[in-house]
């Protein structure tokens, strides 16, 4: 999944690198050989919320690789790999480096960032909001898609579409992604032809990440046979380590129509845990359904991962690295990076099944904000 790109080195540094080969009998060859040093990473960032930072590393030397750190060890070529900007919300200190084939390595470039905001603090977020008077694409900034109909591992059956895209089964006049003039995201699940699906994923990888903090998605999702409604995160490592190994947390993840009592599955997936492995149920109470407005959250920290409904307080389950004993080959993944966020609705697959004739469409997944807080 990686793109390599060869070190492009200039003409005039190529004349620099000499071969000296003697006239006389007894003479002899020598190589005097210049190797390139990679530009050092450019740390810059931008505000977000409360103090907190959005955080870009940059060099100039083409197809280098950065890594880094984030708790002031010198960074090595096994230390985190970046792979896209990632908040800052407390304390620390930023060492990166590059490398790039055939060069040396970088020096370190370090940044401390001293923000000293409080737990609970409200340091990132989208609140779709849009005063353009007509449905809007959501922010580019931050979010990007996965289209097409790969079945996604999951023989699922939508054809996902990007904003803007008119490529059959695609409708840029009827799109599967909108900020609406009421505030709200709208992820459409639509049939524009008899066993034809469209639906959207909306996701920030490449370009918004973060690890560490109490994540909040606010959403209504549709509930009706063969309806796969999801906001998750995944390893920004994905591309070098794949699945299951980058990690995923399932914070919102339900099928099919509303049951009694309804229902939400809280997860989490890495080597040696995939499937049923560790997840668990939260039951709605009060004859509610994830058809209502709910909160739905992720307590996230060094070594655990907790799930909440609607109250911060009350987690219904937390997961830690002792849940990895008796999983054979199981290893935590959530302590090695960043992650990307995902929003989408499914239609179809392994686990939901297909839409039957009382599946109605077009429906729609409705997210009010998505939110991150300091730990």
């Amino acid at each position: 999944m990686l793109n390599f790109m060869h070190l492009q080195i200039p003409f005039s540094f190529l004349m620099s690198v000499f071969l000296v080969t003697g006239c006389g009998g007894s003479g002899g060859a020598s190589t005097s050989v210049t190797s390139q040093q990679v530009t050092a990473p450019v740390i810059s960032s931008v505000a977000a919320q409360s103090g907190a930072k959005v955080v870009t590393l940059t060099t100039t030397t083409s197809g280098a690789t950065i890594y880094y750190t984030l708790d002031g060890s010198t960074p090595s070529s096994t230390s985190q790999l970046y792979a896209a900007p990632f908040l800052v919300a407390s304390n620390l200190t930023v060492n990166a480096f590059a490398t790039a084939s055939g060069a040396t390595a970088s020096s370190v470039t370090s940044q401390p960032f001293t923000l000293g905001i409080p737990s609970g603090t409200l340091v990132w977020s989208d609140e779709f909001a849009n005063s353009t008077g007509s449905n809007a694409q959501p922010n580019p900034l931050v979010w990007t898609y996965d289209t097409g109909a790969s079945g996604w591992g999951n023989s699922e059956l939508e054809d996902y579409c990007g904003w803007g895209s008119s490529v059959s089964p695609c409708s840029s006049a009827s799109p599967n992604a909108y900020v609406g003039t009421d505030g709200y995201l709208h992820i459409v699940a639509q049939q524009p032809s008899a066993g034809v699906y469209t639906s959207a994923r909306l996701k920030t990888q490449g370009l918004f990440s973060f690890q560490y903090g109490r994540f909040e998605v606010r959403a209504q999702v549709p509930e009706a046979q063969g309806f796969w409604p999801a906001a998750w995160l995944l390893g920004n490592n994905i591309a070098t380590v794949n699945w299951p190994a980058c990690g995923e947390q399932d914070v919102l993840e339900r099928v099919n129509a509303a049951n009694t009592p309804d229902w939400n599955e809280g997860s989490i997936h890495g080597t040696g845990f995939t499937g049923s492995n560790l997840g668990t149920l939260y039951d709605f109470s009060g004859g509610q359904t994830a058809a209502g407005w709910h909160t739905y959250g992720m307590i996230w920290s060094k070594g655990s991962v907790a799930y909440y409904i609607d109250n911060p307080a009350t987690p219904y389950v937390t997961y830690t690295t002792s849940n990895m004993s008796g999983l054979s080959g199981a290893v935590w993944p959530f302590d090695s990076g960043g992650n990307f966020i995902i929003l989408n609705l499914a239609i179809g697959g392994t686990w939901p099944g297909s839409p039957n004739s009382n599946t109605p469409f077009p429906s729609q997944m409705l997210v009010d904000y998505v939110r991150i807080y300091a730990n």
